[in-house]
């Protein structure tokens, strides 16, 4: 089954955000700030898979670009289970075209994380470099997810967000186990802008 006919283009984030929390691996897109959605459209305009880049967490960007607008992060990537064979790379490679057709920004970096088995191979396929892994994380596991050292402190409009507040007070409670996370493998694309 070839991808003649499929096609990749920007979306609202409304029109993903349901897809992505039912197919990616985290199941969820909690915290996920988004600057840029896309959705992978098949010959019927079905939505197929979808990508999410947004500014990297913290100040982790200077590691990277002169300005934060020069970086940006894949935050979720995600196709349905019976896509063509390489409709990932096909929706990656949309996305980095569109980017650099449209957009100012320099430096993409993604994280594959070997804690849900994932290795990045989808990256070392598209051409990412590698860049190691990035130092051990402690987090919790709380009610089926596993959640990273940062979340019960994810706020928006500076409130802390509802699942935050739910996860901190489990924390609090005992009920959220401490764990131990194993670095992510680190993976960068430089986009040489084209208009």
């Amino acid at each position: 089954m070839a991808l003649q006919g499929w096609l990749v283009r920007p979306v609202p984030r409304v029109a993903v955000e349901r897809f992505i929390e039912a197919n990616h691996y985290s199941g969820s897109i909690n915290g996920v700030n988004s600057t840029y959605c896309f959705a992978l459209l098949d010959p019927d305009n079905a939505l197929k898979g979808a990508a999410l880049f947004g500014e990297m967490a913290t100040t982790s960007w200077r590691a990277y670009g002169e300005r934060e607008s020069d970086v940006l992060e894949l935050r979720r990537l995600c196709c349905v289970d019976d896509t063509p064979k390489n409709a990932e790379s096909f929706l990656i490679g949309g996305c980095i075209r569109w980017l650099r057709r449209n957009t100012e920004v320099k430096i993409l970096v993604s994280y594959a994380d070997p804690n849900y088995g994932h290795e990045g191979t989808i990256y070392r396929a598209t051409n990412w470099r590698y860049e190691g892994l990035t130092p051990p994380d402690k987090g919790w596991r709380w009610n089926g997810h596993t959640y990273h050292s940062r979340a019960p402190r994810v706020r928006y409009r500076g409130a802390l967000k509802p699942f935050a507040q739910s996860l901190s007070k489990a924390i609090k409670d005992g009920r959220a186990e401490a764990i131990e996370l194993a670095g992510k493998h680190r993976f960068v694309m430089h986009l040489a802008v084209s208009r």
